[in-house]
């Protein structure tokens, strides 16, 4: 039996060693699978979990622009309101108006003084700024009687002779084109503000990122991790330009806008409007399409008149300082005194991008579309409701508003008291209804992740020294040379009737016909495997080597989010071209 059993398994020993050697790899083939799609489960959560992440990180840096714009926009206003005091010629207005009541004798010869007409048309359009404008009736009294005993007082002292008196036209004249010139004025700042708060933070967050994503990727060495302040290499934060006083002053610059840009902005827009409002009667009626030719040839003048000259109109000096005037800025900020160090390199380079972002077409093409939503607001919302009292439009009835709205006709003064009013509405800092019209421009989103997630290339340890400081390198598009990061942006399908005409035309819609307004950019960003995973095979690499690998992956990602959010990289082409080349 014994020996059965032995000849038994001998005869069949190679069937059981390769049963069981498929058994063996069974197991290990079963085990290796079942490691992989764990390992591919936790490397999709841990990518979900980082991607989610930075979408929150993204949306809470443009919270941080509202909020910021909100905070920094009556600085703005308040100088603009200074340089352009319309309450002062509707007090002096008023002022005549009452001496010349004063002068009169009894109703005979105010009648005989002047028509029934035109007395009744000076008496309602100050009327209508007194109950529609900014100022209140109570408040031309007290300029009036504070100026009867500054007369007084003024008899009682040696005091220069008068300047000659303005006449009642000149005072309408000077009062329609101040208050028009103010409120476009306050538009303009407005639009410039937002985005020059975007492109501030979006850098400044993406090159927080940045040093977040390399920190992760790099070992800790001992002595970084005892030293609480660190200033050597392996301090990356400090070496990405992610320091508290380098941010501090880099977002001062907007000082220049603020207190500069402003009043220059002011003296083109106010040439403009009296070019073009000029010749008009106050007392005259017109309709609101004419009104908004009328608006839309301002813009024209200021903006341009084709796409050539938009494309060329040059919006740093409103935005930013010359280098030579940056120390003064920086001192009038507060953030440096005469004997303070000059700028770091750090400074210097985000300096260097921004003014590239600003002078490029993608800058142009989207602060046209905030403008076309922020006077379509004005003029097609507020002016239609208040001064030509035409109701607003509703989906089901807007047909027949657009029929009956074309022919209601309204005086001039009117539209100016609501211009008047809306100038402080526009540079509120609390509830502002057209920095909510500005950020529903689904392209100022777009144009924000592109700041974001692009020239990650670019982005590299600061080393003290004149190489550090340099700007990007500039990318091709088609024939032109451009220094950013950019591309043309979709231009939305309503066409308001203050929107400039010859808007650029749209970018081509990828094949699956996905576009910004279809997408979440924030979503979409994808994020490199060094922030998720673990590193352990790194540990022996060099940092300029691991550097160079964290720059790659975030450099695939702003591509891929390019795509997807309609915008065709342009540095992606000259990258891929520049990879053709090499190969």
């Amino acid at each position: 039996m014994i020996a059965a059993s032995r000849r038994w398994f001998k005869r069949n020993r190679t069937n059981f060693a390769i049963g069981a050697g498929v058994l063996g790899a069974g197991y290990l083939a079963g085990q290796y699978a079942l490691g992989k799609l764990s390992e591919a489960r936790q490397r999709m959560s841990d990518e979900r979990i980082a991607k989610e992440n930075l979408r929150r990180r993204f949306e809470q840096n443009q919270e941080d622009c509202t909020f910021t714009v909100l905070a920094i926009l009556p600085t703005a206003t308040e100088n603009i309101l200074d340089a352009i005091p319309v309450e002062q010629i509707l007090e002096e207005l008023q002022k005549q108006k009452s001496e010349r009541l004063a002068r009169s004798v009894g109703p005979s010869e105010i009648a005989s003084s002047a028509p029934p007409s035109v007395a009744d048309d000076d008496g309602k359009s100050l009327t209508s700024f007194q109950s529609e404008g900014y100022v209140h009736a109570s408040q031309v009294g007290d300029g009036d009687s504070g100026s009867a005993e500054g007369g007084a007082e003024a008899t009682a002292q040696s005091s220069p002779p008068p300047k000659s008196k303005k006449t009642k036209a000149q005072l309408w004249n000077e009062m329609k084109i101040s208050s028009i010139s103010r409120a476009f004025t306050l538009l303009y700042t407005l639009s410039l503000l937002t985005l020059l708060t975007r492109i501030q933070l979006n850098l400044l967050g993406r090159r927080n990122y940045l040093a977040s994503v390399v920190s992760l990727a790099s070992p800790q060495t001992q002595e970084s991790r005892i030293n609480l302040e660190n200033h050597d290499d392996d301090n990356y934060e400090h070496a990405y330009g992610n320091d508290f006083e380098t941010n501090r002053r880099y977002l001062s610059f907007s000082w220049w806008l603020l207190h500069r840009g402003c009043i220059q902005l002011m003296h083109k827009v106010t040439a403009a409007v009296s070019e073009v409002f000029g010749s008009l009667n106050p007392r005259e009626e017109i309709t609101l399409e004419k009104l908004s030719e009328l608006t839309l040839e301002v813009r024209r003048k200021v903006e341009g008149a084709t796409e050539e000259e938009r494309r060329t109109c040059k919006w740093l000096p409103f935005l930013l300082p010359t280098p030579s005037q940056e120390s003064y800025v920086l001192r009038e900020s507060g953030m440096t005194t005469p004997t303070s160090a000059p700028p770091s390199p750090s400074l210097r380079r985000l300096i260097d991008e921004t003014s590239d972002l600003i002078d490029s077409p993608s800058f142009t093409h989207v602060l046209t579309l905030l403008l076309d939503a922020a006077f379509s607001h004005l003029i097609d919302t507020k002016i239609s409701q208040l001064a030509y009292k035409i109701p607003p439009t509703s989906a089901s009835t807007a047909r027949i508003q657009e029929l009956v709205g074309t022919d209601v006709k309204a005086k001039v003064a009117n539209s100016l008291a609501v211009f008047c009013r809306q100038a402080h509405a526009i540079g509120t800092g609390a509830n502002n209804e057209y920095l909510v019209a500005i950020e529903g421009v689904r392209d100022l989103e777009a144009f924000a992740a592109v700041v974001y997630s692009s020239n990650f290339e670019f982005e590299g340890p600061e080393v003290g020294g004149a190489g550090a400081s340099a700007a990007p390198a500039p990318v091709v598009v088609g024939e032109e040379v451009v220094p950013t990061a950019t591309a043309p942006v979709p231009v939305p399908v309503p066409v308001p009737a203050t929107a400039l005409a010859s808007a650029p035309a749209p970018a081509p819609a990828p094949a699956s016909g996905v576009t910004v307004a279809d997408i979440a950019v924030a979503e979409e960003v994808h994020v490199p495997e060094a922030e998720v995973k673990p590193v352990v095979e790194d540990e022996e690499k060099p940092v300029e080597e691991k550097d160079g690998e964290v720059a790659g992956e975030l450099e695939e990602s702003a591509v891929e989010v390019a795509k997807e959010a309609g915008f065709e990289s342009a540095w992606g082409k000259a990258l891929a071209k520049e990879d053709g080349k090499s190969t």
